[in-house]
């Protein structure tokens, strides 16, 4: 079973947390990652695309001339598509785009995911995320003691207001809480911190 350190916001190691292999000891299956990642934007969609058919587009209904004889072509209404103003043939219309994805597979991806993350050291365990007030600066002082730079995901176990608040305004930061942790967080992000209690839980949640 994986051993990973446990620090501080000083970035002092108080201690250590053992980690279970199955989720974070996993081989990596890039194309169950992106299957996963795959169905989590579908999911995302709101699909409130729309475009108007000759039945909805404003214009008359009569026919604009007779169907012989005037050398024209035939034309039964203002509103047809191949006509200026007229409604769109086939055109989008509002749907649903999320599509039903095993649980199974659903964990099995997260597994992997953040099991290429453990294995490239991207991963960082704290005690908690306890700060005085709610400034961006006091966030940025632990960030900087903990040596993290770049895209950065925060996964706490909930109850830590301030730290949130101080870490909401600073770009490339993401912050949840382990119950909205999902794949394509963890994939676009370059690291992973979280408290000893969330990764807990989490591997409660990923065992099932």
């Amino acid at each position: 079973m994986p051993e990973v350190e446990v620090r501080n916001l000083r970035n002092e190691i108080t201690g250590t947390i053992q980690l279970s292999e199955d989720i974070f000891g996993a081989a990596l299956n890039e194309t169950l990652v992106w299957e996963a990642v795959q169905h989590y934007l579908a999911n995302q969609r709101s699909g409130t695309h729309s475009t108007k058919t000759r039945a909805e587009v404003s214009g008359s209904g009569k026919k604009l001339w007779r169907q012989k004889g005037t050398g024209r072509a035939r034309i039964g209404s203002i509103r047809s598509p191949l006509w200026r103003h007229g409604g769109t043939a086939h055109g989008p219309q509002p749907r649903d785009y999320s599509y039903a994805f095993p649980k199974r597979k659903l964990r099995g991806a997260m597994k992997s995911a953040l099991s290429a993350k453990m294995a490239d050291k991207q991963i960082m365990v704290v005690e908690d995320f306890s700060v005085a007030q709610p400034k961006t600066k006091e966030v940025k002082a632990v960030l900087k003691n903990l040596q993290i730079e770049g895209k950065l995901l925060i996964v706490d176990a909930g109850g830590q207001k301030n730290f949130y608040l101080g870490a909401r305004n600073i770009p490339n930061i993401q912050y949840m809480r382990g119950a909205q942790l999902n794949i394509y967080a963890v994939v676009r992000n370059d690291s992973l911190l979280i408290t000893k209690d969330a990764v807990l839980r989490l591997q409660e949640v990923l065992s099932r």
